[in-house]
């Protein structure tokens, strides 16, 4: 495990603001160990969330006690990225291997059966995982998916290519702030994503081709950020309703990519809440 004093700081400062209740769990898989962050009750249904690349499973303080009201939420360090899960046994090479270690991870969960809630890299993930088992996905939740329906803005990637290369804390955080202007994503979130992206120099996040998203079939809600820099959201919208027509697809238009999870909160969790808890209709 690499990360600095500071990250590790900065991580459990936001772990600290997460619900009392809030339990530490290491799950070891063939993969490495996996650190998760549960709250709620823990016989509700499993609400799997998966964070955006650098963002930590730390990052949804500001979701889980009202997520954890009707689900018992399982927050997870994404297996290869920043945070306290740890890689070791089989490398993680392909999406074949996610979808894997995601199988092993319920596994040691016990968990059968799981909501999933996933963030720009980790909506990647979440979509390659309901096609992969989608007897096991109850619902999909995507904020503004990345790579799912429509690729990134060549002006993002330009964007990002400096941070990418020589990614201090303060560039990072720069960046991150140029990203975020004009809402209220929170301060220590933000530092802890700079942090990451300069104290994990050797993090390979797996990536792979984009998914079939019209072959998914389970219940869909995808929550795109209407100040986006990352793709256009209305190609994404357009393009999810054209593949998926069961989804629900709704715009949080004062938002940017990088201002969810924590950025206006309250709508966040409204929308999320009322769409998993409401009765299942047609997929």
């Amino acid at each position: 495990m690499s990360g600095s004093p500071e990250f590790f700081a900065a991580y459990e400062a936001l772990l600290g603001r997460w619900p009392a209740g809030t339990a530490e769990i290491d799950v070891p898989t063939p993969y490495g160990t996996t650190r998760v962050h549960a709250y709620g009750p823990a016989q509700a249904p499993a609400l799997l969330l998966l964070h955006g690349g650098g963002a930590t499973g730390a990052v949804w303080f500001a979701n889980a006690a009202a997520l954890g009201a009707h689900h018992r939420v399982l927050a997870v360090d994404i297996l290869g990225d920043a945070g306290r899960s740890v890689q070791a046994g089989r490398p993680l090479r392909g999406a074949a291997d996610l979808t894997a270690w995601l199988d092993a991870l319920l596994d040691g969960l016990g968990v059968r059966r799981a909501g999933i809630l996933g963030h720009s890299y980790g909506a990647w993930i979440a979509v390659t995982y309901a096609l992969h088992a989608p007897q096991r996905v109850d619902r999909l939740v995507l904020l503004d998916p990345t790579r799912c329906f429509a690729g990134h803005r060549p002006g993002f990637l330009l964007r990002s290519l400096p941070v990418l290369v020589r990614p201090t804390a303060d560039r990072v955080l720069a960046y991150v702030d140029r990203e975020t202007a004009g809402t209220d994503t929170d301060p220590e979130s933000k530092r802890l994503f700079a942090l990451a992206a300069s104290g994990f120099p050797h993090r390979r996040l797996v990536v792979g081709r984009r998914p079939d998203t019209a072959a998914l079939t389970v219940p869909l809600l995808v929550l795109l950020a209407g100040r986006s820099g990352a793709h256009d959201p209305q190609k994404v919208a357009a393009r999810a309703r054209g593949a998926v027509p069961h989804a629900r697809i709704e715009t949080l238009a004062h938002l940017t990519h990088y201002a969810l999870p924590t950025a206006a909160p309250a709508q966040t969790n409204r929308l999320v809440c009322d769409f998993l808890t409401a009765a299942a209709g047609p997929a």
